[in-house]
This record gives structure tokens, sequence and C-alpha cells, in this order.
């Protein structure tokens, strides 16, 4: 899973720099680069980035079934005592 991690930081790099370039060149496409850049981010990096971090997780944990309320309800009372 090294070579995921490697591609989302090389990505996110990518992104930066080309929102840096856009705004620090005075070129006739500098609008593009900063709007590549942004791309960039939200297309790529970002969901690569939620797919690395989420990918072992049980999704059951994060919802809001009747067990995981009951759960919340107990610690809260213990919390509370």
């Amino acid at each position: 899973m090294k070579i995921l991690k490697s591609i989302t930081v090389i990505a996110l790099f990518a992104s930066l720099t080309c929102i840096f370039c856009g705004y620090m060149l005075e070129v006739s496409h500098s609008q593009k680069l900063i709007g590549f850049g942004v791309s960039g981010l939200f297309l790529v990096v970002f969901p690569l980035f939620s797919y690395y971090r989420w990918k072992d997780k049980d999704f059951k944990d994060y919802m809001l079934t009747k067990e995981n309320l009951d759960k919340m309800r107990e610690t809260q009372k213990e919390k509370n005592m």
C-alpha cells in the first residue's frame, strides 16, 4: 500500500506546485495552472487520500444503528457518574 501513499503525495505536490506557479508566474495561462491545481486536489488527491485512510475500516462502526446509539448512551451515563 506504500505505492498508493506515494502516488497521493506526488499528486499533492504536483497540484500545489501548479497553484503556486499560477500565482507567481506572469504567463498568459496562469489561471489555467491554478485551475488544474485545484482540480487535481479535489478530483485526484482527495479521493486517493480518502480511499487510503478508509481502506481497512468497517463502515458499520460509523453508522447510527440501534446498537451504536445504545453504546453511546452507555458511555454518556458512565461519564456522568
